[in-house]
């Protein structure tokens, strides 16, 4: 049984948590002489700096979602605080940090994060005339932090890339196996199927000279048949898609759509369903638009990765159905710039429904799907 801890069981609890613990470790301790820490008292501590700590504070709490950003107002409170007397983002730091590492999406912006933060730390030197040992012990101390992030966050896709080629791979060699079947299948029926022709056809070109040869040419055609029939249902049994977790089950709908934005959400995207559609559509159009919605999320999932934010969106424009699906993916993700497998495969849903769709990346970031055929879903 695999066990999960609270920061994935119940991530913004704990992440509200974390951040009032660091916060009031921020606040309470203090350089003492030596390497020692020292407790002060919170009415010691200047209202502006609390005010700052508060924001740095508030910043860790959104650590999951834009955690490039967090660490930026983290790095500007700090920046904030030195001009303050002996103040810093202590702990807070160190959080936002990490998370950079571990959450952020891009190597570029984390790799980014990283610079900045050290750069902020030779700030605080020149401007504190700190020794240049505890300096150098910071600048590995941040190294540190971002790197046990990143390999984890490493770790985590490589672990699910692995997970998905062995599905693929499982699926693959189904896919063989019931096309090892069917050809069996055919050549079952066909060889029993040619047997009962001809031992038909003998029976009727005896059936006057010799009734009792005929009657025992229809047994031997009646005992075929069942034959027959007997191995089509153990194969077309076999053939049958599974009903299970991962089979294909009922046809999913409109109404299965809170559970899917579940099943991506528990993935890592923050997903917003708006439904303002009052007609009720066929089962034919609620499959292909629950299935462009599937494909949308999935592709957001893939190529934006973990803590994107996403919007899906179902409206009626006159006689026709809109879904939009959008998401907020920083402008530097890269998305593949020809039409793959499942935009053609959403576009083709559409056209089946006398639809179009559109794909494409926004100006402002991210991607949009925008999908529009008949509430009818009448066929193009």
């Amino acid at each position: 049984m695999k066990l999960i801890g609270p920061f994935t069981r119940w991530p913004r609890i704990s992440d509200a948590v974390l951040a009032g613990l660091l916060c009031g470790a921020t606040v309470l301790l203090r350089d003492g002489p030596g390497d020692s820490l020292v407790v002060r008292s919170v009415t010691d501590v200047p209202l502006p700096v609390l005010f700052v700590l508060g924001v740095a504070t508030v910043a860790v709490y959104l650590r999951r979602r834009a955690p490039t950003p967090v660490l930026g107002v983290v790095l500007g409170c700090w920046c904030l605080l030195l001009l303050t007397d002996g103040y810093d983002v202590g702990f807070l730091m160190i959080a936002a940090l990490y998370s950079v590492g571990r959450h952020e999406v891009t190597s570029r912006r984390a790799s980014a994060g990283l610079a900045a933060s050290i750069a902020v730390l030779l700030l605080d030197r020149f401007v504190l005339s700190g020794p240049w040992g505890e300096t150098a012990f910071g600048i590995v101390f941040m190294f540190v932090v971002w790197y046990v992030g990143r390999r984890l966050r490493l770790r985590r896709e490589h672990a699910a890339q692995r997970r998905r080629q062995r599905a693929d791979e499982a699926r693959r060699i189904v896919a063989e196996e019931r096309t090892h079947i069917a050809r069996e299948l055919h050549d079952v029926v066909a060889h029993q199927v040619s047997m009962m022709t001809v031992q038909a056809g003998a029976a009727q070109a005896v059936a006057e000279i010799d009734p009792a040869g005929a009657r025992e040419a229809m047994a031997a055609v009646e005992r075929a048949g069942r034959q027959t029939l007997d191995e089509l249902r153990h194969l077309l049994g076999v053939l049958r898609p599974e009903t299970g977790a991962n089979g294909i089950g009922p046809v999913p709908g409109l109404t299965d759509l809170p559970r899917l934005i579940g099943q991506v959400t528990a993935a890592g995207l923050d997903v917003r369903l708006t439904d303002e559609l009052t007609t009720p559509l066929p089962t034919r159009a609620q499959l292909s638009a629950y299935r462009i919605v599937q494909e949308a999320l999935t592709n957001v999932l893939k190529h934006s990765g973990s803590g994107t934010r996403a919007e899906v969106h179902l409206r009626e424009d006159g006689t026709d159905v809109v879904l939009e699906i959008t998401d907020h993916a920083p402008p530097s993700t890269a998305r593949p710039h020809a039409a793959g497998h499942g935009i053609i495969g959403m576009r083709e849903r559409a056209s089946l429904l006398g639809g179009t769709l559109e794909a494409g990346p926004r100006p402002e970031g991210g991607f949009r799907v925008v999908a529009r055929f008949p509430v009818q879903g009448a066929p193009a």
